[in-house]
Formats: structure tokens, sequence, C-alpha cells
């Protein structure tokens, strides 16, 4: 009950930020023993195209998006309320990890506070059939907010906190934030992700399954186009390697990213 909970969220252009995908929106709502005690919410300008599949679940367009601040202009100001209090998200390994990537970037110190993972408490506590955020609210019968927007989610997931901090005291006795850590599985270690600087065709192209259409210059200097589907990225030695299916060469090749001249998504190949 002494504990202040931080609640955050986050929205973004894409699913792995180690793919260089951005936080586009971020809220935060820090309660204590059930009272609020601040809050936090902006749209972030992510500096790179919002993925289609990112849009078809946030919904966050464009035109949002405009005069919104970089996420290093707001970063003091989320740190503040995160300082001294235990983090909160459901499936909170996503969400720190885009985090982490945002604050290297701003050249940000990682928050200190024990981190608390609503999906892990969930699949603890209960047997639910499914343990997304709208699920867990709808079987512990909470209100939810809008979901997949930042505040939205966050409401959810404050009001199935509480809910599940309730049972766990009723059913097991956890009164306290080390027993709580206890129960969710043990600590869940803040990660200190670098994001990779891929170009923005590369990433979509990997999230969605695409091929690309690529113009490539090798170490001899010859000078090649290919049509492509990439499969991951590696780094070896400072450059960054794609492994992708070569249609021309009907078998696996590597491309350092560094030679490729062009780029374009072969659209409908998804």
């Amino acid at each position: 009950a002494e504990t202040a909970f931080a609640v955050f969220d986050v929205e973004t252009t894409g699913l792995s930020p180690a793919y260089g995908d951005r936080v586009c929106e971020v809220a935060c709502l820090v309660v204590r023993d059930g009272t609020e005690i601040g809050r936090f919410e902006s749209l972030v300008d992510p500096g790179r195209p919002i993925s289609p599949g990112a849009f078809g679940v946030n919904r966050i367009t464009p035109e949002m998006l405009a005069g919104a601040p970089p996420f290093e202009a707001i970063a003091s100001s989320l740190l503040g309320l995160l300082e001294g209090a235990a983090l909160v998200a459901h499936n909170a390994p996503f969400d720190l990890g885009f985090l982490a990537m945002e604050l290297a970037i701003a050249r940000m110190p990682p928050p200190e506070g024990v981190v608390v993972d609503t999906l892990a408490l969930s699949r603890r506590a209960y047997s639910f059939g499914s343990n997304s955020l709208p699920a867990v609210a709808r079987a512990l019968d909470v209100e939810s907010g809008e979901a997949h927007r930042a505040m939205g989610d966050v409401w959810t997931t404050t009001l199935v906190l509480e809910r599940i901090l309730s049972d766990l005291d009723r059913r097991w006795g956890v009164t306290t934030l080390g027993q709580l850590v206890t129960f969710q599985g043990g600590p869940i270690p803040y990660p200190h992700a670098r994001a990779l600087p891929l170009p923005p065709t590369i990433a979509e192209a990997l999230q969605v399954r695409a091929e690309v259409w690529m113009r490539y210059v090798d170490a001899r200097g010859h000078e090649t186009q290919r049509l492509v589907r990439p499969l991951r990225v590696h780094e070896q030695r400072g450059y960054l390697y794609l492994v992708a299916h070569c249609h021309q060469a009907g078998a696996l090749r590597t491309f350092r990213l560094d030679r490729v001249v062009e780029l374009a998504l072969e659209t409908g190949s998804g």
C-alpha cells in the first residue's frame, strides 16, 4: 500500500526497437494505494513512418503527429514521474525495450525502479484463455480504457493491477513489493537495448515479410539489381548485414547494408 506504482505504456511505429522502430505515443499514471499522484501523456514525433501493421492497431496518423515533440524533449518529464516508483506495464519487456532505446538515443539515464508485469502476474494468478490486456480486463470485470492508445491502456492496466493486488492479498497473503516480485517469477531486468539503424524499407519488409527490390554494389564495385526477401539482420565488425532469399540466385545471400544504393518495397508481396 505504501508503494508508488508508475503504470506506463508506449505506442510504437512497429514491433522491434532492434530494427529501428520508435515510440510515437507514451503515457504514465502514478498511483499509491489506489490514489492518483501524477500523470503524463504525449504524442511523440518518431522521426520515421508508422508501419502499416502498427497503424492497423493504434490508428495514429502522420497528421496526428504533426508538431509533436521528439522523445528527447519529453524524456526528463517522464523520468521525473518514474523516480522512486515501481514501473508497471502489461508485457513489460516490450514497453521497456522501447523505453531503453529511446533513453539511450536521448543520452538519458534509465529508471531505477522495480519492474512489475501485469501479464506475468495474470498468468500466475489465474487460468484465463487469453492473457491479453483486453481479455484480462474482461475476465476480471474491470472497466477498459481506449484500447491500443497509450493512456487508454494505462488506465486499463492500472485497474487490472488494483484487482490483482486485491486478489493476491486475499488468496496468497502477498502484501509487500518484494512478495509481489517473487510471485510474478522474480525481477524483470531493465533491457539495455541498442537500436540497429536499419533503413525503414528493410525494417518494414522484415515485419510484414515482404520482398524488396534493391540496387547493390558488391566488394568489387559491380552493381546489380536484385529482388530479395529479407530474413534477418546482424552486426559484425561494425557493419550491418542483411540475410535474404535472393530470387536471382535462388538461394540465401548476405548483403552489407552500406553497399545498398537504392531500395523499394515490392507492394503486394507481403
